[in-house]
């Protein structure tokens, strides 16, 4: 394992970026409000699987002064990286929890840049297989068991852990939660007891599969879902609507759970792109998104929900569907 180190400040740098968190003259800068962070480069092996597991890891320097941090893993869609959706770890970092950010090498961003341009469909096709879906959920599982059980360990509390994941990367997330495929003579249960509940973006449906309620009937824990009105999967030979991501929440088992649904957007909206779905709206979805999932993590951990109740009313304007926690 190799770990490379920088350490953050969370601070607002400019008056612009003051103005547009809120602050303006004689307010309290980020910077006095917020922790400061380290980002931590760890470069893990499964030598059972002879599979590297290259992890990105957020986490707050309140950690190391005997707080362990509440801890959020993170799973990426089709051609992402560990280095991606660093607007969402960032900021749980800045807000005192940790974020464990997964690079899934079968399903990475080398499907986007690897090899013959014209063997594109076929390396995303390869990167869909159940298969390939097993070893994300068996990275999230490696990846948790190195984490916890090494040095970073004692920095971080393994009685609270999220999973949360975007695209392919929410359904790495129901998998680890507690969703069931049954195949003929047995059951596929990739489940992780030690998951607490779980932040699913653009969720698509499991592919082939014509039931969601009988796999995702077993997922138990709090969840929160997150799409948009225009968030559509389009690949060669698969489409996918918001209409799916609607029937995931839908079928979750819990009724904890919650659904927020953005108006207009785009499905890469969710990742760090800044201008899927609109510059504008863009940005306006990616801070009231950083909102909602830290509200959904203070009413997971602190059993409160007057944030998540409080954030629809604050974003009308950009939402189009909203139901609460049950």
């Amino acid at each position: 394992m190799t770990i490379s180190r920088r350490t953050f400040l969370a601070s607002a740098t400019s008056a612009a970026a003051l103005a547009a968190a809120g602050l303006g003259p004689g307010s309290r800068p980020l910077w006095a409000q917020q922790p400061s962070y380290e980002i931590l480069d760890l470069d893990l092996h499964d030598a059972r699987r002879d599979r590297p597991v290259p992890v990105r890891l957020y986490l707050p320097h309140g950690a190391s002064t005997g707080q362990p941090a509440p801890l959020v893993v993170f799973s990426h869609g089709i051609g992402g990286s560990r280095l991606g959706y660093r607007y969402l770890g960032s900021h749980w970092a800045s807000q005192g929890f940790a974020s464990l950010h997964l690079q899934h090498v079968g399903s990475d961003r080398n499907v986007w840049i690897g090899g013959n341009p014209f063997m594109l469909l076929g390396r995303l096709l390869d990167a869909a297989q159940e298969t390939e879906a097993i070893a994300r959920a068996d990275d999230f599982r490696f990846a948790l068991d190195r984490l916890l059980l090494g040095e970073l360990g004692r920095r971080l509390d393994g009685r609270r852990i999220v999973a949360a994941g975007h695209s392919y990367g929410a359904n790495t997330t129901l998998l680890a939660a507690g969703a069931r495929v049954e195949r003929p003579g047995r059951t596929l249960d990739l489940h992780d007891p030690r998951v607490g509940a779980a932040i699913v973006i653009s969720a698509p449906p499991f592919y082939g599969e014509s039931s969601p309620e009988r796999i995702l009937a077993s997922v138990r824990v709090p969840s929160l879902h997150v799409t948009a009105t225009d968030d559509v999967i389009r690949i060669p030979g698969y489409y996918s609507g918001v209409e799916d991501r609607e029937a995931v929440f839908a079928a979750i088992g819990s009724t904890r759970k919650t659904l927020a649904v953005f108006e207009g957007g785009s499905h890469s909206m969710f990742t760090d792109r800044a201008g899927a779905g609109g510059p504008l709206l863009n940005a306006q979805v990616k801070a009231a998104t950083r909102e909602l999932t830290t509200a959904f993590l203070h009413s997971v951990h602190e059993g409160d929900d007057s944030e998540l109740r409080a954030w629809p009313v604050r974003h009308a304007a950009i939402v189009s569907r909203f139901v609460g926690p049950g």
